[in-house]
């Protein structure tokens, strides 16, 4: 979390940025990243139109200070959904569920599919943070000796397509459930199901 801004400049800044940023939700949800330009979002503002600039160098940097923020919030979340697994079902289970929830409540119908960029500062951490998480699973025993990076990088890709499935409406613990099995037993789980 950023600390909060001591001076009138400051306020004034984190203000400037904050209102431009409740703009960008409102027009991305409305006309889609695509459709959306720059000139939607300063006209949902009442900040002169240079004001943007000093804050955004484009929509798609606005777009990523939106994704970067929603990072910030789920993060600690997940490390904490992680934290309490005592088995392999647990962990799973409680990682998916923590993050399908996330997207359940969060989730705004927009006029184009949104995606993360996966390679932002903080999207990145979040990840180091999951293969921390594995790894001391596995110190712990909870988790089998597994390549860390490669069942993060699995986990990862299975939660955020599925994630595509809670926002168009699927159930959050039908998605968990199959997510957790999957991971558990494979194909041969899902088969048994």
């Amino acid at each position: 979390m950023e600390p909060k801004p001591s001076g009138r400049r400051e306020l004034t800044k984190a203000q400037n940025r904050e209102t431009i940023l409740a703009a960008a939700r409102q027009v991305f949800a409305q006309l889609g990243l695509a459709g959306a330009t720059v000139r939607d979002v300063i006209r949902a503002t009442p900040l002169a139109s240079g004001t943007f600039y000093n804050y955004f160098k484009s929509k798609e940097e606005v777009y990523q200070a939106l994704r970067d923020e929603v990072a910030l919030r789920l993060r600690p979340r997940l490390r904490e959904a992680r934290a309490g697994a005592d088995s392999a079902e647990t962990f799973l289970a409680q990682s998916f569920r923590a993050f399908f929830q996330f997207v359940a409540e969060n989730h705004q119908p927009s006029a184009e599919p949104e995606r993360l960029r996966m390679d932002s500062p903080e999207v990145l951490a979040g990840f180091a943070e999951l293969k921390q998480d594995i790894e001391e699973a596995q110190a712990r025993g909870v988790l089998p000796p597994a390549d860390a990076a490669s069942l993060t990088a699995a986990l990862v890709g299975v939660a955020f397509e599925l994630a595509e499935r809670i926002k168009a409406g699927a159930d959050v613990e039908e998605m968990t459930l199959f997510a957790t099995q999957l991971f558990l037993g494979g194909m041969n789980a899902l088969s048994k199901a």
